[in-house]
């Protein structure tokens, strides 16, 4: 292999990582693993997709993680690439959304990267770290055709400094989307922000989902950016991202949907009504397009309806009632 304590001297930024597996739960945790040691991940990609696109590669890679068959076509790929270290065979990752679980699993890998490359500082220095999260509830808001406004006028009656962390998953043109957080910033104290990479939830930000990436919540309050496109029509999938908050977060999640076209965020409403999380919409009289809040309407689940202004003071007059009733916070785990 090469030389190691080259590497070690190396800013972590500046080593190259690449990662092939074909499970895509192992690319999930060796994604965000190698991004939480702040190394530069170049790839995490199937042994099939890895022969498609190896000529792409345009600098050496100095770290190879591979959790698969390792055949003939990986140990030419591997030698032509030179590297510093490889690492084959890794034991199964848990759900991201696992959070104990998860991190045992992360320490130990980080262990043996730090161990194999002579960088004990992989053990203590972390880009996520475990603090308390400083938002009691998620509040999840999805629209589409229409959305600006309405979630606008939402934001501007609505105080930054409540315990709540928003989530918006918003159906827009992808020239248009980074448009979208000077939209909904003007004339509040929100902080409205694309996600471009893992991060952790904050009270007074309203995080606004990619369109070309999906995303994953965990028990600890982190999204997590996966390096793969959203799946059917809809980007980001409203539906999707509702039913992975609404099994981590349960009681703590409150989904408002917004004006917009088609049904999405309905798709797994029958699946999740065990999780006591609240759903409300825009009243469709008074959204630019129904029939997406009038499709959630129809569900049968819906729980209150209103003006953006109304179902501001009705989150509200809802987190100071149970700020009043509730027990202390605690997160719920659940696989994806």
């Amino acid at each position: 292999m090469g030389n190691i304590r080259a590497l070690a001297l190396k800013d972590k930024s500046e080593i190259k990582v690449l990662v092939v597996a074909e499970d895509h739960q192992q690319r999930m945790a060796f994604s965000d693993t190698v991004r939480s040691c702040g190394f530069h991940l170049v790839d995490c990609v199937t042994p099939s997709q890895l022969k498609d696109k190896f000529d792409g590669y345009e600098s050496a890679i100095d770290i190879w993680l591979i959790d698969s068959d390792y055949d003939e076509h990986l140990a030419t790929m591997t030698a032509a690439s030179n590297p510093v270290a490889m690492l084959v065979g890794f034991s199964q990752a848990p759900y991201l959304n696992e959070a104990q679980h998860y991190a045992k699993w992360q320490r130990k890998f980080k262990r043996k990267l730090a161990q194999l490359l002579d960088l004990p500082t992989l053990i203590d220095n972390s880009v996520y770290k475990d603090d308390i999260s400083d938002w009691r509830y998620v509040v999840f808001l999805g629209a589409s055709m229409g959305g600006p406004s309405a979630v606008k006028a939402f934001l501007d009656h609505l105080s930054p400094t409540l315990p709540i962390s928003i989530l918006l998953a918003h159906h827009f043109n992808q020239t248009m989307i980074s448009t979208l957080p000077r939209i909904l910033n003007r004339h509040n104290d929100w902080h409205c922000q694309m996600i471009t990479s893992s991060q952790r939830m904050r009270t007074g930000q309203c995080l606004i989902v990619p369109i070309d990436q999906q995303i994953v919540c965990d028990s600890t309050g982190r999204i997590i950016l996966l390096d793969q496109a959203w799946v059917g029509d809809y980007k980001p999938a409203i539906g999707q991202i509702l039913k992975n908050t609404s099994d981590v977060y349960g009681s703590e999640l409150i989904n408002i949907i917004f004006s917009g076209m088609g049904n999405d965020g309905t798709q797994y409403l029958d699946l999740i009504q065990d999780n006591d999380s609240q759903l409300w919409a825009q009243d469709p009289s008074l959204s630019t397009c129904p029939s997406q809040p009038q499709a959630i309407i129809d569900s049968g689940y819906c729980t209150f309806i209103g003006s953006p202004q109304a179902l501001a003071e009705k989150l509200t007059n809802y987190i100071a009632n149970k700020a009043t009733n509730d027990t202390p916070h605690s997160f719920i785990v659940s696989e994806l």
